[in-house]
């Protein structure tokens, strides 16, 4: 167990090798590019800037540094990257969590679609149902029959999480009753289930996959549009009847609003020539991210839209807060 606490710092420091800068071969540093977290390093957005960061570096011939302003379910750190100066050497990674939050959060330091502009999507990452290896509940129908008989407490990261707006999509899609049990992060959530305290947890791929691997946790459905490589046996929610409830998080870069196009272009398409590497590719699926080579400003931003409207609604339903 201890050993599965530590994994992601161990991962984190085999990926950078570096304290998260990539300088410049060479003559005088020039300026470097920022790339904002809203969360701790070791989670799954600063470990993909962090593989991202020196063949990013190299493709625009300046260093990249990655900050993380972990706090209010991310939107700490993207109020600091609308306040930046609009220079391009400001960017700020933003995740469903985000799209979430104009619903979470009642006064958000920033307007998301006037203050923030989209660069590129990076990644997509799977969330699958699990449960304890011993749990009684065998499948996606044990889950539904016993929800309904008694409200099920599920397990997550925190209010807001993706983990929390999963179960709450499916329990609106299933109409079962359930019990929102928030824990001080993803690990502690997965720990949780773990140890027979809270039966249910919808955890991300990358989370879960040792203890997917080893058998101490089970599977029971996918929350993506694929049955899952590391858990083939479990059907996805959409083949058991729930494609409404399908969830995948992902992950994409904005820049303050007044960024120029030009610079924006610029940075994705180095975005483009770094993810086509076999080394990024690699590191992010050894990391359970799915990368996403095909991107740009305008379909990122169509997506944020969609996840702005789709979480707005969950939300709302839900009555979740954070503040």
């Amino acid at each position: 167990m201890k050993n599965w606490l530590i994994a992601p710092l161990a991962l984190l420091a085999l990926w950078t090798g570096t304290p998260g800068v990539a300088q410049t071969a060479g003559g005088p540093v020039a300026t470097p590019l920022v790339l904002v977290v809203g969360g701790p390093a070791g989670n799954p957005g600063d470990l993909l800037l962090r593989t991202l960061a020196p063949a990013l570096a190299a493709e625009l011939g300046q260093p990249v540094v990655v900050e993380n302003r972990p706090g209010a379910a991310g939107t700490i750190g993207l109020a600091a990257v609308a306040r930046a100066r609009p220079d391009g050497n400001t960017l700020g990674l933003f995740a469903l969590q985000q799209a979430a939050a104009p619903a979470l959060i009642k006064s958000l330091p920033y307007d998301t679609l006037a203050d923030l502009a989209p660069v590129r999507q990076l990644s997509w990452v799977s969330n699958v149902l699990v449960v304890a290896r011993d749990s009684p509940l065998a499948t996606l129908g044990d889950v539904t029959r016993a929800g309904r008989a008694a409200p099920l407490d599920f397990a997550s990261g925190g209010n807001g999480t993706p983990a929390h707006l999963a179960a709450e999509l499916f329990a609106q899609q299933a109409q079962v009753p359930v019990r929102h049990v928030p824990f001080n992060g993803a690990m502690a959530g997965v720990n949780a289930v773990l140890a027979g305290h809270v039966p249910l947890m919808f955890a991300t791929a990358p989370s879960v996959a040792g203890l997917l691997q080893s058998g101490q946790l089970r599977a029971l459905a996918g929350a993506g549009p694929e049955r899952l490589a590391i858990a083939p046996a479990a059907p996805t929610l959409a083949e058991s009847g729930y494609a409404g409830a399908s969830l995948r998080d992902w992950h994409g870069l904005v820049a303050p609003a007044a960024t120029s196009p030009e610079r924006i272009a610029q940075i994705a398409m180095a975005l483009d020539r770094a993810m086509a590497t076999d080394a990024v590719r690699q590191r992010m699926t050894a990391a359970g991210l799915e990368p996403v080579v095909s991107s740009s400003p305008e379909t990122f931003k169509a997506l944020i839209r969609q996840e702005l409207r789709r979480w707005g609604e969950v939300v709302r339903r839900a009555g979740i807060t954070l503040q």
